[in-house]
């Protein structure tokens, strides 16, 4: 990364293995891949002070790197790319090395400096709370596969198939499998024999098996709302994770907003926004319109 000549410079880099160089300070290791370029000394040293004041490095130009957090640690390595100028960032995993309250404080300050430069950055991670509370725009990969671009919110409220729809989202989509029947008014028949009403369903749907999908935040627990309730579900083993409950048997997971108490074995009952369930083809696993 640091055997850089000026031609090189449209692209920098920033790797989950920030690695700086021991014997150099912070100053020194900002302004190496320049000075390896064979930039004049005042160019990098306004080049590392324009840095330095960007991500807050000011105090610490001085300072060898064991002197420095985790965090401080990959600031400068992002300041080793920022002083390049370049037109692309590449981060490929910077933060899957740092603790869960670190990563939560770098989100935001690679998400202020992006805003501040202006500049592209390509951000690579497997983790979708990273990408859903930074991107602009995501591209979500499967073995190699673009299985569909488009905004956070786009692929939220519209995943192309039940790859997307099952990565984003925490906790994830819940699915069930069935056959839409139309007696009257559609339903889903769920594989088991319990049947479960619906406000619309897939044109040209019936008797033809698919996937339905239902967000945790959009199923409530007991209660009368304008959504249809399920049927009793036996929950053998209940657990709280937050605000997350789960089910098991049929395995389910929805958000509780309210105080409630649940024992295994308990039989409870849900509702859900039926206006807000997914369809997706079981076979090619494609969303359906309805």
């Amino acid at each position: 990364m640091n055997n850089l000549q000026p031609k090189d410079r449209d692209i920098a880099m920033v790797f989950q293995n920030y690695a700086l160089y021991p014997q150099m300070t912070v100053s020194q290791n900002m302004g190496f891949a320049l000075e390896l370029a064979g930039a004049k000394r005042p160019e990098i040293e306004k080049k590392v002070g324009e840095a330095g004041a960007i991500l807050g490095l000011q105090p610490l130009l001085d300072r060898k790197p064991a002197q420095l957090s985790g965090g401080q640690r990959q600031r400068v390595a992002m300041g080793r790319a920022i002083v390049r100028d370049p037109k692309v960032f590449l981060f490929d995993e910077p933060l899957s090395n740092l603790d869960a309250k670190l990563r939560v404080k770098m989100r935001a300050e690679i998400k202020a400096l992006h805003q501040r430069l202006k500049t592209t950055i390509v951000y690579v991670t497997h983790d979708q709370i990273e990408a859903m509370t930074m991107a602009d725009k995501i591209v979500v990969l499967h073995s190699g596969r673009v299985e569909q671009i488009g905004s956070p919110l786009e692929l939220y409220d519209k995943p192309r198939n039940i790859f997307v729809a099952g990565f984003l989202g925490s906790p994830a989509m819940n699915f069930l499998e069935g056959t839409i029947a139309d007696v009257g008014s559609p339903a889903l028949a769920l594989n088991g024999g319990s049947r479960m009403k619906l406000l619309r369903a897939p044109a040209h749907s019936a008797n033809r098996p698919l996937t339905l999908g239902i967000r945790p935040e959009d199923i409530a627990f007991g209660g009368e709302t304008a959504s249809m309730p399920w049927s009793r579900w036996s929950s053998r083993r209940v657990r709280k994770l937050m605000s997350q409950w789960k089910s098991t048997g049929r395995e389910l997971t929805w958000v509780v907003r309210e105080r409630v108490a649940l024992a295994p074995e308990q039989r409870v009952k849900l509702s859900f926004e039926t206006s807000k369930v997914h369809f997706f083809d079981q076979q090619t696993q494609q969303r359906l319109s309805a």
